[in-house]
């Protein structure tokens, strides 16, 4: 233990991490981040502004190329480091991101015929062509398997597994005809790195299998083959090519291959942990457990609690499921998030551009950061790519209310950043509700490194204390986790994460005056996000401009 280290890998939106802690403490040796090559900052993009996909090749070739960087980074910064000292590797990536795999187990992307067609690379989890797809689902699941939807909170979601492969289906039959199976890329990169990844070698990881694909250990694992058929024959076949098992990320998924090992430095041999969700990991790297919800703050949100397993879990609508085994092995998993949260953000700085080619976050955010909440007058919905948590309808859109022909571009940043603390504040609101209670709250992600005005921000909006998880790389750390417990070094993750994890000293507390004001803003919140995004809210919205109007000038002290 005092000399050995692991690796977290961290397949995220735009790059792949490396992250080499030392497994005694989590101490960071070394890190290295590669953008993926192709498309725009590892995406690739089509005039349908639903399609995002990304080329398996880079998950590969940036993989080698980060595990080798911080090999040699930490050899030249660490005296007595060596590469024989890494015990083992964990995975953590986007999901739902799955692609299609030949009989071998190599991505349909990586061979001639398909090399150049979006529909044989992998389908980035914010791809949201399948809404038809995923409505049929969830139709189907409500008159026939009603359980199904129970847990995965009431409505499955054009972001996840099988609404994608439905899809491709339909548009891409000689894809869907050439694949063998589906994979997802947190399940593909260890079966990868062990030589396990043809279909029915493979090992699953319960974080995606639960959450994005309905796995289900109560009734036989994935969905029956029989509901399958009633959406198309072919889903029915599919199912048989799928695993009949889901592993926690304690788990091994298999040994480094002498390959991978020439190919990276490390030594042939060594476990792969089964790979997780990146969101879920990253709770772990955070130092989730009872009562502590954590949010990671990135390109979207997301938002994770755990339930003791032999305590009982309520069905909760609304949110991404609950899974037990997920995030924390022996617990009851709960996730719920937002599907834009910097992207938002990203959006306004680098379409709109509101201060040209030079503006950018630091000079808005410096700008919004001196406003009183309320003294613009504005209220935005952050539902720029739909909403994932509480209302699950992607077909919804962004919203700004209260301009007048004064507005200016830092009261809009501020307004769009408000609006992503609302919807932080009404998945908390839904967890409670259902009895999930949340004593406390610990942020991670780069928006939580690089923003103190957004996390201050959340914390008067939330109304509740937030500190921030240690490691900055709160996904790659719990990874790095998954890894020192597979390899045997602690017994359980809670153990691991005791040992590797743990906060920064500072606290954001709320600030009774700005929380005040952020009461009243919600309570206008609600009422677009019900009219807007439901069918029995109150659909006359007569007031808001006015209170809009009466709270700015009270705010700017002309009331």
């Amino acid at each position: 233990m005092q000399q050995a280290s692991v690796i977290g890998l961290d397949f995220g939106t735009n790059s792949v991490r490396a992250l080499l802690v030392d497994a005694a403490g989590g101490g960071e040796l070394a890190t290295a981040v590669e953008v993926y090559a192709h498309g725009k900052e590892g995406v690739i993009l089509s005039d349908d502004p639903n399609l995002a996909r990304q080329h398996p090749a880079d998950y590969l070739t940036g993989m080698t190329s980060v595990i080798r960087a911080v090999l040699e980074a930490a050899a030249k910064e660490h005296r007595g480091f060596d590469a024989a000292q890494v015990a083992g590797i964990g995975v953590a990536a986007t999901a739902s991101t799955p692609l299609p795999v030949d009989r071998q187990g190599k991505a349909l992307a990586m061979t001639r015929r398909f090399e150049r067609n979006p529909a044989a690379m992998a389908w980035l989890w914010k791809d949201h062509t399948a809404i038809a797809e995923a409505d049929k689902i969830t139709a189907l699941a409500e008159k026939h398997r009603p359980h199904y939807l129970a847990a995965c909170g009431g409505a499955y979601s054009s972001e996840w597994f099988f609404s994608k492969i439905l899809h491709c289906l339909n548009t891409s039959p000689e894809v869907f005809d050439a694949a063998v199976s589906w994979v997802e890329l947190s399940d593909w990169i260890p079966a990868v790195l062990t030589g396990t990844a043809a279909p029915g070698k493979m090992r699953a990881g319960i974080c995606a299998a639960g959450h994005k694909a309905m796995f289900n250990a109560e009734w036989g694992g994935y969905p029956d083959a029989d509901f399958l058929r009633r959406l198309d024959p072919k889903m029915a076949a599919l199912r048989g090519r799928l695993p009949a098992e889901a592993h926690d990320i304690s788990e091994s998924a298999g040994r480094l291959t002498e390959e991978w090992a020439a190919r990276t430095g490390l030594t042939p041999g060594i476990p792969v942990a089964i790979g997780g969700v990146d969101g879920h990991l990253g709770s772990v790297g955070a130092g989730i457990r009872p009562g502590v919800l954590v949010k990671t703050l990135g390109t979207s949100g997301c938002d994770m609690l755990v339930i003791p397993g032999d305590q009982p879990c309520p069905s909760i609508p609304g949110i991404c499921g609950i899974v037990k085994g997920s995030i924390l092995p022996g617990y009851h998993g709960l996730e719920a998030g937002q599907s834009a949260v910097g992207d938002i953000l990203n959006w306004f700085v680098n379409y709109i551009r509101p201060h040209g080619a030079e503006g950018g976050h630091a000079s808005l955010e410096a700008e919004a950061a001196q406003l009183r909440p309320g003294a613009s007058g504005l209220l935005a919905l952050d539902w720029n790519n739909g909403n994932r948590c509480v209302l699950a309808d992607p077909r919804l859109s962004g919203l700004l209310v209260g301009q007048s022909l004064y507005t200016t571009p830092a009261e809009i940043y501020r307004a769009l950043a408000e609006a992503i603390a609302f919807g932080a504040l009404t998945i908390i609101r839904r967890f409670e509700d259902y009895g999930a209670k949340v004593r406390s709250v610990v942020a991670s992600g780069g928006i939580s490194e690089k923003s103190p005005f957004m996390l201050q921000l959340l914390a008067d909006v939330l109304g509740r204390s937030l500190r921030l998880s240690r490691c900055a790389q709160t996904s790659a750390l719990g990874a790095a986790v998954a890894a020192a417990t597979a390899s045997g070094l602690y017994r359980d993750v809670p153990a691991a994460q005791r040992a590797m994890t743990g906060v920064k000293p500072q606290v954001f507390r709320p600030d009774r005056r700005a929380q005040s004001v952020y009461r009243q803003l919600y309570a206008l919140y609600a009422q677009l996000h019900d009219a807007f995004g439901t069918r029995d809210g109150d659909t006359s919205l007569h007031d808001v401009m006015k209170k809009l109007l009466e709270l700015r000038a009270r705010q700017r002290g002309e009331a």
